[in-house]
């Protein structure tokens, strides 16, 4: 398939390349990034352009790799009044997201309760498959989360309000219908708030590195005072709920596209107009399944708080564990963007990508809108991550829009094929990184060496400018599903 390159990391597949594109497919990535990505990843960019209503350019982010309809790392928007919403472009496990919490601690303070802290926080945020948290819910109040996300946690007591200007939307989509949520769904997630769940989720004490501030001004922005400092980083979304509802409605839309005339060149792209009763009716699970990401990770934000105050005997507010940021991944969002010279109504999916809105756009926190909205990179629990800022090109260029990980370069078969889970931590425990986990072989699944570079993966970004490098972050302890 022929892959153009038309800038410095921009790469087209034209039109012409695949019968049916209706636009231009366009990765982002180094020369090397692209050499890494499987053949899946121009096969499943380019069926994206070929969805009715598309505009500009199917993307792929440089962390980009095989996944379920739409590669992972992709982003399509898509027109509201004539466009379609697909499963396949946000995800089963719908705003699985990040979210960081800054502290006053340093690393100095940590170490000789490293442990400690690691297997109490291993205790008190259930992980794994299966994992059930301790907020016990009936069926009305989980119809309340889904309605009101992070803000129910608050209004319980499980947060500070001033979490909430700290999330992406306020912790709370609008458009969220639990009457569109089948009790299979319900089922599923009614035991799951305040859990990691498994696979790539996690949560991790990090800190920053002696040369780890590249934006000294954007970093006391976000409340990063310099190296050494302690922050924790939470990677997680709404479990078995949100990938019911992903179920539920591909079975539905594929289905419903006949009737509509709609034909894609792969079934797990199925999809519906936007504004059909079909539409409107996934658009109004998925908002209530991502408001119950939201209200997950506030309520382990919650247990966080709680375990860290009693290990270092202070004050939450004390050791200053406030949340920097958090935000979504696999989401589909009704946004205003530019096209065309032209404000226009879009349906933007964002399938392992993150949103990156620069300075002065209205849903970034007041505190931020100056410097631009924070942007969370998740690497491995060997490399790291980064804090990075969103950019007016990123507006202009991806929809506000930038990666959101390392991605992977081989399947979690293939790694655990390299190492044994076993191994790998007591490699970590050598180096200094503390790991608890629900399981070994999970772990091996998530080793370094089954994820690209995150350094490069950022070096693309930045230099795009999507978005922009202002901290980097090294693991010192990690509990994993």
């Amino acid at each position: 398939m022929k892959t153009l390159p038309i800038a410095d990391c921009v790469w087209e597949i034209p039109p012409s390349e695949k019968p049916g594109m209706r636009v231009p497919a366009r990765i982002y990535a180094s020369q090397a990034l692209l050499g890494q990505m499987d053949q899946g990843v121009f096969e499943q960019v380019t069926n994206v352009a070929c969805l009715p209503g598309i505009v500009r350019a199917s993307l792929c982010m440089p962390d980009g790799h095989w996944g379920y309809g739409f590669p992972i790392g992709g982003v399509a928007a898509f027109r509201a009044d004539t466009g379609v919403i697909s499963p396949g472009g946000i995800g089963f496990d719908i705003n699985c997201g990040m979210r960081v919490l800054r502290t006053r601690l340093t690393e100095a303070e940590v170490r000789p309760k490293l442990r400690e802290l690691v297997d109490a926080l291993f205790a008190a945020v259930p992980s794994g498959v299966g994992a059930h948290g301790f907020v016990r819910l009936t069926e009305d109040e989980l119809r309340e989360v889904m309605r009101e996300g992070s803000g129910w946690c608050v209004r319980r007591g499980y947060g500070w309000p001033e979490d909430l200007a700290a999330t992406e939307g306020g912790g709370c989509l609008p458009g969220a219908d639990p009457e569109q949520v089948s009790v299979r769904a319900i089922t599923r997630g009614i035991g799951q708030l305040g859990t990691l769940g498994s696979g790539n989720h996690y949560l991790e004490i990090q800190v920053v590195p002696p040369d780890g501030v590249h934006d000294a001004a954007v970093a006391r922005a976000f409340g990063v005072t310099g190296p050494g400092q302690v922050l924790v980083m939470l990677h997680c979304g709404s479990r078995g709920f949100g990938h019911q509802v992903g179920t539920d409605y591909l079975r539905r839309f594929d289905q419903a596209m006949h009737a509509y005339g709609i034909s894609v060149p792969d079934r797990e792209l199925a999809c519906a107009p936007f504004r059909s009763p079909e539409g409107q009716a996934y658009f109004g699970a998925m908002t209530a399944a991502a408001n119950t990401a939201f209200a997950n990770r506030q309520v382990i934000t919650h247990r966080v708080r709680e375990v860290l105050g009693r290990i270092f005997g202070r004050d939450p507010r004390e050791l200053g564990l406030e949340v920097v940021y958090d935000v979504c991944h696999n989401t589909a969002k009704l946004e205003r963007h530019v096209v065309d010279g032209a404000p226009l109504d879009l349906v933007v999916h964002r399938k392992g990508a993150t949103r990156a809105f620069g300075p002065g756009a209205p849903d970034v926190p007041a505190a931020y809108r100056d410097v631009g909205q924070p942007v969370i990179i998740g690497g491995s629990m060997e490399t790291g991550s980064a804090l990075l800022v969103g950019t007016a090109h990123a507006m202009e260029e991806t929809f506000g829009s930038t990666a959101h990980g390392a991605g992977r370069t081989m399947s979690r078969a293939q790694a655990r094929k390299r190492v044994w889970g076993e191994t790998l931590i007591e490699q970590l425990g050598a180096r200094g990184i503390v790991v608890r986990a629900a399981s070994k072989s999970g772990v091996a699944e998530e080793a370094g060496f089954a994820y690209k570079d995150l350094a490069e993966v950022v070096e693309v970004v930045h230099r795009l400018d999507v978005s922009r490098r202002v901290v980097s972050l090294r693991p010192i302890g990690n509990i994993k599903g």
